[in-house]
Protein backbone atom coordinates (compact mmCIF):
# COMPACT_ATOMS: atom_id res chain seq x y z
CA UNK A 1 0.00 0.00 0.00
CA UNK A 2 1.35 3.40 -1.04
CA UNK A 3 1.99 5.70 1.86
CA UNK A 4 0.13 9.03 1.66
CA UNK A 5 2.40 12.03 1.30
CA UNK A 6 2.33 14.67 4.02
CA UNK A 7 0.27 17.77 3.42
CA UNK A 8 2.55 20.38 1.82
CA UNK A 9 0.08 23.22 2.39
CA UNK A 10 -0.06 22.52 6.13
CA UNK A 11 3.75 22.42 6.37
CA UNK A 12 4.02 25.63 4.34
CA UNK A 13 1.55 27.47 6.58
CA UNK A 14 3.43 26.33 9.68
CA UNK A 15 6.81 27.29 8.26
CA UNK A 16 5.61 30.61 6.89
CA UNK A 17 4.03 31.82 10.13
CA UNK A 18 6.11 29.87 12.64
CA UNK A 19 9.57 30.67 11.34
CA UNK A 20 9.87 32.66 8.13
CA UNK A 21 7.92 35.89 8.78
CA UNK A 22 9.38 36.74 12.17
CA UNK A 23 12.77 35.02 12.26
CA UNK A 24 13.81 35.38 8.62
CA UNK A 25 12.04 38.49 7.38
CA UNK A 26 11.70 40.10 10.80
CA UNK A 27 8.28 41.62 10.12
CA UNK A 28 6.26 43.27 12.86
CA UNK A 29 3.57 41.40 14.82
CA UNK A 30 0.92 43.56 13.15
CA UNK A 31 2.06 42.33 9.73
CA UNK A 32 1.95 38.74 10.96
CA UNK A 33 -1.61 39.23 12.21
CA UNK A 34 -2.66 40.85 8.93
CA UNK A 35 -1.19 37.99 6.87
CA UNK A 36 -2.74 35.45 9.22
CA UNK A 37 -6.21 36.93 8.77
CA UNK A 38 -5.81 36.96 4.98
CA UNK A 39 -4.62 33.36 4.69
CA UNK A 40 -7.25 32.17 7.16
CA UNK A 41 -9.99 33.87 5.13
CA UNK A 42 -8.60 32.36 1.92
CA UNK A 43 -8.57 28.85 3.40
CA UNK A 44 -12.14 29.26 4.64
CA UNK A 45 -13.15 30.33 1.13
CA UNK A 46 -11.48 27.23 -0.36
CA UNK A 47 -13.22 25.11 2.25
CA UNK A 48 -16.57 26.23 0.85
CA UNK A 49 -15.56 26.14 -2.80
CA UNK A 50 -13.87 22.73 -2.76
CA UNK A 51 -16.22 21.16 -0.21
CA UNK A 52 -13.17 19.95 1.69
CA UNK A 53 -12.15 20.34 5.27
CA UNK A 54 -9.39 22.89 5.72
CA UNK A 55 -7.17 20.07 7.06
CA UNK A 56 -7.61 18.19 3.77
CA UNK A 57 -6.75 21.12 1.51
CA UNK A 58 -3.38 20.97 -0.26
CA UNK A 59 -1.35 22.97 -2.77
CA UNK A 60 -3.04 21.17 -5.67
CA UNK A 61 -6.33 22.78 -4.62
CA UNK A 62 -4.96 26.27 -5.18
CA UNK A 63 -4.35 27.95 -8.51
CA UNK A 64 -4.75 31.26 -10.28
CA UNK A 65 -8.47 30.64 -10.80
CA UNK A 66 -9.06 30.04 -7.09
CA UNK A 67 -7.13 33.16 -6.06
CA UNK A 68 -9.02 35.38 -8.51
CA UNK A 69 -12.34 33.87 -7.41
CA UNK A 70 -11.38 34.67 -3.80
CA UNK A 71 -10.54 38.28 -4.67
CA UNK A 72 -13.87 38.69 -6.46
CA UNK A 73 -15.63 37.14 -3.47
CA UNK A 74 -14.07 39.75 -1.21
CA UNK A 75 -15.45 42.60 -3.28
CA UNK A 76 -18.86 41.22 -4.25
CA UNK A 77 -19.83 39.13 -1.24
CA UNK A 78 -18.00 40.74 1.65
CA UNK A 79 -18.23 44.28 0.33
CA UNK A 80 -14.50 44.94 0.71
CA UNK A 81 -12.93 47.85 -1.11
CA UNK A 82 -10.10 47.58 -3.61
CA UNK A 83 -7.56 48.52 -0.95
CA UNK A 84 -8.55 45.56 1.23
CA UNK A 85 -8.62 43.31 -1.84
CA UNK A 86 -5.05 44.29 -2.66
CA UNK A 87 -3.93 43.78 0.94
CA UNK A 88 -5.28 40.22 0.88
CA UNK A 89 -3.55 39.58 -2.45
CA UNK A 90 -0.29 40.93 -1.03
CA UNK A 91 -0.46 38.34 1.76
CA UNK A 92 -1.13 35.54 -0.75
CA UNK A 93 1.77 36.76 -2.89
CA UNK A 94 4.10 36.66 0.10
CA UNK A 95 2.91 33.17 1.04
CA UNK A 96 3.47 31.76 -2.44
CA UNK A 97 6.81 33.51 -2.76
CA UNK A 98 7.79 31.48 0.30
CA UNK A 99 6.32 28.27 -1.17
CA UNK A 100 8.23 28.79 -4.44
CA UNK A 101 11.48 29.06 -2.50
CA UNK A 102 10.87 26.14 -0.15
CA UNK A 103 9.21 23.71 -2.55
CA UNK A 104 10.79 23.93 -6.05
CA UNK A 105 8.22 21.50 -7.47
CA UNK A 106 5.63 24.26 -7.01
CA UNK A 107 7.76 27.04 -8.43
CA UNK A 108 5.72 27.33 -11.64
CA UNK A 109 2.42 27.45 -9.74
CA UNK A 110 3.86 30.08 -7.40
CA UNK A 111 5.14 32.14 -10.31
CA UNK A 112 1.69 32.18 -11.93
CA UNK A 113 0.01 33.31 -8.71
CA UNK A 114 2.66 36.00 -8.19
CA UNK A 115 1.76 37.34 -11.63
CA UNK A 116 -1.80 38.13 -10.52
CA UNK A 117 -1.74 41.94 -10.57
CA UNK A 118 -3.06 44.32 -7.96
CA UNK A 119 -6.27 46.03 -8.96
CA UNK A 120 -5.99 49.70 -9.80
CA UNK A 121 -7.97 51.95 -7.54
CA UNK A 122 -9.17 55.48 -8.13
CA UNK A 123 -7.68 58.23 -6.01
CA UNK A 124 -10.03 59.09 -3.18
CA UNK A 125 -10.17 62.58 -1.67
CA UNK A 126 -8.37 62.77 1.66
CA UNK A 127 -10.69 63.31 4.61
CA UNK A 128 -9.34 65.72 7.19
CA UNK A 129 -10.41 68.27 9.80
CA UNK A 130 -9.67 71.96 9.70
CA UNK A 131 -7.98 73.36 12.80
CA UNK A 132 -11.19 75.00 14.05
CA UNK A 133 -13.02 71.69 13.61
CA UNK A 134 -10.39 69.91 15.72
CA UNK A 135 -10.78 72.62 18.37
CA UNK A 136 -14.56 72.16 18.38
CA UNK A 137 -14.10 68.40 18.63
CA UNK A 138 -11.90 68.73 21.72
CA UNK A 139 -14.32 71.18 23.33
CA UNK A 140 -17.06 68.55 22.97
CA UNK A 141 -15.27 66.30 25.49
CA UNK A 142 -16.66 66.41 29.03
CA UNK A 143 -13.46 66.62 31.06
CA UNK A 144 -15.29 66.57 34.39
CA UNK A 145 -15.44 62.77 34.18
CA UNK A 146 -12.53 60.30 34.20
CA UNK A 147 -13.35 58.77 30.80
CA UNK A 148 -13.66 62.28 29.39
CA UNK A 149 -10.17 63.19 30.59
CA UNK A 150 -8.88 59.98 28.98
CA UNK A 151 -10.64 60.82 25.71
CA UNK A 152 -9.30 64.37 25.73
CA UNK A 153 -5.75 63.11 26.29
CA UNK A 154 -6.24 60.50 23.55
CA UNK A 155 -7.54 62.93 20.90
CA UNK A 156 -4.98 65.59 21.82
CA UNK A 157 -2.15 63.07 21.44
CA UNK A 158 -3.49 61.83 18.11
CA UNK A 159 -3.61 65.34 16.67
CA UNK A 160 -0.26 66.42 18.11
CA UNK A 161 1.66 63.37 16.90
CA UNK A 162 -0.22 62.44 13.72
CA UNK A 163 0.15 58.83 14.87
CA UNK A 164 -1.78 55.98 13.31
CA UNK A 165 -4.51 54.40 15.43
CA UNK A 166 -2.45 51.25 15.98
CA UNK A 167 0.54 53.36 17.03
CA UNK A 168 -1.63 55.06 19.66
CA UNK A 169 -2.88 51.67 20.85
CA UNK A 170 0.73 50.48 21.20
CA UNK A 171 1.88 53.45 23.33
CA UNK A 172 3.41 52.44 26.65
CA UNK A 173 4.54 54.37 29.70
CA UNK A 174 8.22 54.20 28.74
CA UNK A 175 7.37 55.90 25.43
CA UNK A 176 6.43 59.20 27.10
CA UNK A 177 8.96 61.92 27.90
CA UNK A 178 6.86 64.59 29.62
CA UNK A 179 9.66 66.73 31.03
CA UNK A 180 11.21 69.35 28.76
CA UNK A 181 11.88 68.76 25.95
CA UNK A 182 8.65 66.74 25.83
CA UNK A 183 8.35 63.97 23.26
CA UNK A 184 6.73 60.64 22.51
CA UNK A 185 8.43 57.60 21.00
CA UNK A 186 6.19 56.10 18.31
CA UNK A 187 6.55 52.47 17.26
CA UNK A 188 5.59 52.61 13.60
CA UNK A 189 5.06 50.24 10.71
CA UNK A 190 7.86 47.83 9.91
CA UNK A 191 9.33 48.12 13.42
CA UNK A 192 10.44 51.68 12.67
CA UNK A 193 10.61 54.04 15.64
CA UNK A 194 10.44 57.81 15.57
CA UNK A 195 10.51 60.44 18.29
CA UNK A 196 7.85 63.12 17.96
CA UNK A 197 7.99 66.39 19.94
CA UNK A 198 4.78 67.41 21.67
CA UNK A 199 3.41 70.79 22.64
CA UNK A 200 3.64 71.84 26.31
CA UNK A 201 -0.16 71.79 26.46
CA UNK A 202 -0.24 68.16 25.31
CA UNK A 203 2.49 67.24 27.79
CA UNK A 204 0.46 68.83 30.59
CA UNK A 205 -2.71 66.98 29.58
CA UNK A 206 -0.85 63.67 29.40
CA UNK A 207 0.94 64.39 32.67
CA UNK A 208 -2.35 64.97 34.50
CA UNK A 209 -3.85 61.88 32.89
CA UNK A 210 -1.01 59.45 33.74
CA UNK A 211 -0.90 60.79 37.30
CA UNK A 212 -4.63 60.23 37.72
CA UNK A 213 -4.36 56.73 36.25
CA UNK A 214 -1.22 55.98 38.28
CA UNK A 215 0.72 54.99 35.17
CA UNK A 216 4.41 54.29 35.78
CA UNK A 217 6.38 55.96 32.98
CA UNK A 218 9.32 53.64 33.67
CA UNK A 219 7.34 50.53 32.76
CA UNK A 220 5.88 49.20 29.48
CA UNK A 221 2.29 49.58 30.64
CA UNK A 222 -0.43 50.71 28.20
CA UNK A 223 -1.32 54.40 28.24
CA UNK A 224 -4.87 54.35 26.92
CA UNK A 225 -7.11 51.65 28.40
CA UNK A 226 -10.80 50.85 28.65
CA UNK A 227 -12.91 50.36 31.78
CA UNK A 228 -11.41 46.88 32.19
CA UNK A 229 -7.90 48.39 32.22
CA UNK A 230 -7.03 46.55 29.03
CA UNK A 231 -5.56 48.48 26.08
CA UNK A 232 -7.94 50.32 23.80
CA UNK A 233 -8.27 48.82 20.34
CA UNK A 234 -8.38 50.59 16.99
CA UNK A 235 -12.12 49.98 16.98
CA UNK A 236 -12.38 51.55 20.42
CA UNK A 237 -10.63 54.67 19.16
CA UNK A 238 -12.99 54.78 16.17
CA UNK A 239 -15.98 54.60 18.52
CA UNK A 240 -14.64 57.38 20.75
CA UNK A 241 -13.90 59.67 17.81
CA UNK A 242 -17.33 59.08 16.23
CA UNK A 243 -18.98 59.87 19.55
CA UNK A 244 -17.44 63.32 19.83
CA UNK A 245 -17.88 64.09 16.15
CA UNK A 246 -21.64 63.67 16.65
CA UNK A 247 -21.58 66.00 19.67
CA UNK A 248 -19.34 68.60 18.01
CA UNK A 249 -21.42 68.59 14.81
CA UNK A 250 -24.21 70.37 16.70
CA UNK A 251 -22.02 73.49 16.95
CA UNK A 252 -20.01 72.87 13.79
CA UNK A 253 -22.37 71.62 11.02
CA UNK A 254 -19.50 71.09 8.57
CA UNK A 255 -18.59 67.95 10.53
CA UNK A 256 -21.86 66.34 9.42
CA UNK A 257 -20.68 66.41 5.81
CA UNK A 258 -17.39 64.64 6.47
CA UNK A 259 -16.58 60.94 6.78
CA UNK A 260 -14.46 61.05 9.91
CA UNK A 261 -12.37 58.07 11.02
CA UNK A 262 -9.19 57.77 13.15
CA UNK A 263 -6.87 58.21 10.17
CA UNK A 264 -8.51 61.61 9.57
CA UNK A 265 -6.73 62.92 12.64
CA UNK A 266 -3.43 61.91 11.03
CA UNK A 267 -4.40 63.66 7.80
CA UNK A 268 -5.40 66.73 9.82
CA UNK A 269 -2.04 66.84 11.59
CA UNK A 270 -0.11 66.63 8.31
CA UNK A 271 -2.09 69.45 6.74
CA UNK A 272 -1.82 71.59 9.87
CA UNK A 273 1.96 71.17 9.89
CA UNK A 274 2.21 72.02 6.19
CA UNK A 275 -0.03 75.06 6.56
CA UNK A 276 2.17 76.23 9.43
CA UNK A 277 5.08 76.50 7.01
CA UNK A 278 6.95 73.28 7.72
CA UNK A 279 8.72 71.67 4.79
CA UNK A 280 7.58 68.34 3.35
CA UNK A 281 10.70 66.43 4.48
CA UNK A 282 10.27 67.50 8.12
CA UNK A 283 6.57 66.66 8.12
CA UNK A 284 7.26 63.29 6.51
CA UNK A 285 9.75 62.39 9.27
CA UNK A 286 7.27 63.66 11.88
CA UNK A 287 4.51 61.26 10.83
CA UNK A 288 6.71 58.38 9.68
CA UNK A 289 6.26 58.49 5.92
CA UNK A 290 8.71 56.26 4.06
CA UNK A 291 8.79 58.52 1.00
CA UNK A 292 8.46 62.30 0.52
CA UNK A 293 6.03 61.48 -2.30
CA UNK A 294 3.55 60.27 0.30
CA UNK A 295 3.69 63.59 2.13
CA UNK A 296 3.73 65.57 -1.07
CA UNK A 297 0.19 64.56 -2.03
CA UNK A 298 -1.16 66.50 0.95
CA UNK A 299 0.28 69.73 -0.41
CA UNK A 300 -1.99 69.50 -3.44
CA UNK A 301 -5.36 68.94 -1.78
CA UNK A 302 -6.02 72.09 0.20
CA UNK A 303 -7.52 75.02 -1.67
CA UNK A 304 -6.35 77.54 0.91
CA UNK A 305 -2.74 76.47 0.42
CA UNK A 306 -3.14 76.90 -3.32
CA UNK A 307 -4.58 80.38 -2.86
CA UNK A 308 -1.69 81.40 -0.64
CA UNK A 309 0.75 80.07 -3.21
CA UNK A 310 -0.98 82.18 -5.85
CA UNK A 311 -0.74 85.28 -3.66
CA UNK A 312 3.00 84.77 -3.24
CA UNK A 313 3.50 84.43 -6.98
CA UNK A 314 4.38 87.64 -8.81
CA UNK A 315 1.45 88.73 -11.00
CA UNK A 316 1.94 89.58 -14.63
CA UNK A 317 2.70 93.25 -15.21
CA UNK A 318 -0.02 94.69 -17.40
CA UNK A 319 2.55 96.92 -19.07
CA UNK A 320 4.47 93.93 -20.35
CA UNK A 321 1.39 92.30 -21.75
CA UNK A 322 2.12 92.30 -25.46
CA UNK A 323 -1.19 90.82 -26.44
CA UNK A 324 -1.65 91.87 -30.12
CA UNK A 325 1.39 94.17 -30.19
CA UNK A 326 2.91 92.05 -32.93
CA UNK A 327 -0.37 92.14 -34.79
CA UNK A 328 0.02 95.88 -35.26
CA UNK A 329 3.29 95.27 -37.05
CA UNK A 330 2.95 93.24 -40.25
CA UNK A 331 6.62 92.31 -40.05
CA UNK A 332 6.52 89.49 -37.47
CA UNK A 333 10.20 88.66 -37.93
CA UNK A 334 11.22 92.19 -36.92
CA UNK A 335 9.03 91.95 -33.86
CA UNK A 336 10.68 88.66 -32.88
CA UNK A 337 14.13 90.20 -33.35
CA UNK A 338 13.18 92.99 -30.98
CA UNK A 339 12.43 90.62 -28.09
Amino acid sequence: MKKKQSNVLARAVQGFFGEFLQNVRGVSPNTVFSYRDSIKLFLQFLNQQKQKRVLDLDIEDIGVEEVIAFLNYLEKNRGNGIGTRNDRLSAIHSFFRYIGGQYPEYLYKSHRILNIPFKRMSTRPIDYLEFDEVTTLLKAVDRSKPYGRRDYALLSTMFNTGARAQEIVDLRGIDLQLTKPSSITIHGKGKKMRIVPIWPQTAQVLGDYVEEQDIDLHKPVPIFTNHLRTPLTRFGIRYILAKYVRIAAVNHPSLKKKHIHPHCMRHSTILHLLKSGNDIITVGHWVGHCSPNTTNKYATIDLEMKRKALQKAKPLDSKTNSKASWRKDPNILEWLESL
